[in-house]
């Protein structure tokens, strides 16, 4: 949406959108999810969104977590490991008198609905010690002082 980000957290916000169909005002729950919905779908295009709209969408680090500890990126991870599409949706939680949730109560909320928390950090241990992190993309020979390298 904008060409320098200043957002102090180093989140990429890209364009807000609504989608082009299918939708009234964009603002409802029904409408975001649609929205969503057709985000995320894999035949879905630039020309079925409106812009701007009212979902925010972000652009997670290739590195994931390993790049960047954040939420969004820890969403496109678990997608990954799951096997699905590297995409997500992330929102926050809030208590009842509209100020955000914290862990505390963010694990009151969870024991109660029978939801697991798990740290970022506990994703970020896992990819550094399970997950091949490089990739061999070519390999050249290249002569040395010793013998040829490769």
């Amino acid at each position: 949406m904008v060409r320098v980000h200043r957002e102090s957290l180093g989140i990429d916000f890209q364009i807000s959108v609504d989608t082009a169909k299918g939708i009234t005002s964009g603002i409802s729950a029904a409408d975001r999810a649609r929205t969503i919905a057709m985000i995320v779908s894999p035949t879905s295009t630039t020309t079925d969104h409106g812009r701007p709209g009212h979902i925010f969408t972000l652009r997670a680090k290739p590195g994931g977590v390993v790049q960047r500890a954040g939420h969004t990126e820890a969403a496109v991870d678990l997608a990954r490991l799951a096997g699905a599409r590297p995409s997500g949706v992330i929102c926050e939680s809030m208590n009842d008198n509209g100020t955000t949730s914290r862990l505390p109560g963010l694990k009151t909320s969870a024991r109660r609905r029978g939801l697991k928390i798990y740290p970022i950090a506990d994703l970020i241990k896992f990819r550094r010690t399970r997950v091949k992190q490089v990739e061999r993309i070519e390999v050249e020979k290249r002569p040395t002082d010793f013998s040829e390298f490769d």
